[in-house]
């Protein structure tokens, strides 16, 4: 079977106006995919050149040998029905290497027609390392090369500011763009780089903060075979993911006519891509419903008996418990306008309900008092001021939580939880384990106030609050006696 090639995509030349430090499955799916859309309905005119962040690994050839061709396969449910998109990218025009070729990767720099640089070199992607030496070149931090890369596109257009770069990193950090820009900043500083170099990377460039959310489920190794039979030829980069996009970029200068990646995706179902000077009320809405739905139902799931997020989306009282904790108890006690959160909640029912991702409840079980913390804690408070009462499932949720983190045997930094006859990891931080381990063989009462009051948890006392102590003895109390099942039809049944 052929290998792809440009012969059989019938890709069109472009100018470089992309480059793209990482060449991983999400920036493939989401980025790359984009621009591809871009060019073809003539929007954007520009291809992507790829810059490898780690010496090792072999994937240049890979690219190399498909000539950078690639197909990307959507798969899950939009809209409540079926979906699949295929599509050939042809978007990206090169890969290239510091570690094996640094020249062919700094004159990259130098291309008259490079306008963005995109980035995903992991959320420990943008430090500042002092040790770093400017003479270095390859063995220093992503954002170090950064500042290199733009000294050289500086110093190849004598400070031109028609010349300088947008910056559009994806790292999945707070304020992506901002702490990138401070990091460059002080490498300027630490290497005594030209006063007119500095002022150019102020004035010149701008460095966008975004937020991102899509799935990307990667090389479908185990139906890779049966793919390559229904496209007809053999590609060894075949990229996956789920139809949802969503790519917020908060940028102080408007940038939405040169990348115009929200007009590429208007007629796409489940996908946007929105310009703001303000991205935190979309990422609150993320952390809120999307995560916190996670939170607040994959235990009270597990401990009923699924192992999996689309397998819960199928028990009729899990979903309605999920769809009553989004809609009831979250999307009330937010601040974009209520089509905008009932749009993106209906879009995450369907991504839960994927049958192409099999999410494991234990892989989302991790650290889930930190994540209780930060995902469902604001909107619990939220309701609570709002309307004077405590919301039913969140509250639910904490007993849920106590229960599997119910466990008194620590081994190796792990707490051995039980479900049955079934024995499950419970990961979490050292304290947080020794806590469970040494409280939860206590009487329910006296469990839940020393958890609720427990101010490193939850950042306050929560048996302040008004009824929550009784109400989480209640629910704790009918679980352990009556078992997870039984507990949640009696509540909510």
């Amino acid at each position: 079977m052929e290998l792809l090639n440009k012969e059989m995509t019938h890709a069109v030349d472009r100018p470089v106006r992309v480059a793209q430090f990482g060449e991983g499955n999400f920036l493939r799916a989401f980025v790359d995919y984009m621009v591809d859309i871009a060019n073809e309905k003539g929007l954007f005119d520009g291809s992507v050149v790829l810059i490898r962040p780690i010496p090792f690994g072999d994937m240049d050839k890979f690219f190399l040998d498909q000539d950078c061709q690639y197909t990307l396969q959507l798969r899950g449910r939009v809209e409540g029905e079926p979906y699949v998109e295929t599509r050939q990218i042809t978007s990206i025009a090169n890969i290239v290497s510091p570690f094996r070729d640094y020249e062919e990767y700094i004159n990259v720099a130098k291309i008259d027609t490079l306008r963005f640089v995109v980035s995903n070199t992991t959320e420990a992607g943008i430090v500042f390392n002092a040790e770093d030496k400017f003479e270095e070149k390859l063995n220093i931090t992503f954002p170090a090369k950064l500042t290199q890369f733009l000294l050289t596109r500086y110093e190849t257009f004598n400070g031109d500011p028609d010349k300088g770069l947008v910056m559009l990193p994806v790292e999945l950090i707070d304020d992506n763009g901002i702490e990138l820009r401070k990091c460059v900043m002080k490498y300027i500083d630490l290497w005594n780089l030209d006063a007119g170099f500095k002022s150019w990377v102020e004035n010149a460039c701008i460095f966008t903060s975004t937020l991102v959310d899509r799935i990307v489920t990667g090389y479908p190794r185990a139906d890779a075979e049966k793919i390559w039979n229904e496209l007809g030829y053999r590609d060894n980069i075949l990229d996956t993911a789920e139809p949802f996009a969503l790519w917020v970029i908060e940028s102080e200068k408007d940038i939405s006519k040169e990348w115009p990646m929200d007009q590429a995706l208007a007629d796409k179902t489940g996908m946007n891509v929105i310009f703001t000077d303000n991205q935190k009320p979309y990422k609150q809405r993320k952390v809120r419903i999307l995560n916190g739905a996670h939170t607040s139902f994959v235990l009270a799931s597990y401990l009923k008996g699924n192992d999996f997020v689309n397998q819960s989306m199928q028990d009729p009282i899990m979903q309605d418990f999920m769809m009553k904790t989004i809609h009831e108890e979250v999307i009330p006690t937010l601040t974009l306008p209520k089509a905008d959160l009932e749009e993106f909640a209906n879009a995450v029912v369907d991504r839960f309900n994927n049958p192409f991702i099999q999410h494991s409840l234990l892989a989302i079980a991790l650290n889930s008092v930190s994540k209780w913390k930060a995902r469902c804690l604001p909107s619990f408070l939220g309701y609570v001021e709002k309307f004077g009462k405590l919301p039913e499932h969140l509250t639910f949720s904490i007993a849920s939580l106590m229960a599997f983190y119910s466990a008194t045997e620590l081994t190796d930094g792990v707490l051995k939880g039980h479900r049955g006859d079934d024995v499950y990891d419970i990961k979490d931080d050292q304290a947080v384990l020794e806590f469970f381990r040494d409280n939860s063989a206590k009487e329910t009462g006296e469990f839940v106030h020393a958890y609720l009051s427990n101010e490193a948890f939850h950042g306050q006392d929560l048996t302040k609050i008004e009824g929550l102590e009784a109400k989480v003895t209640e629910y704790l109390g009918a679980i352990r006696s009556e078992g997870m099942e039984k507990a949640l039809v009696k509540y909510f049944g």
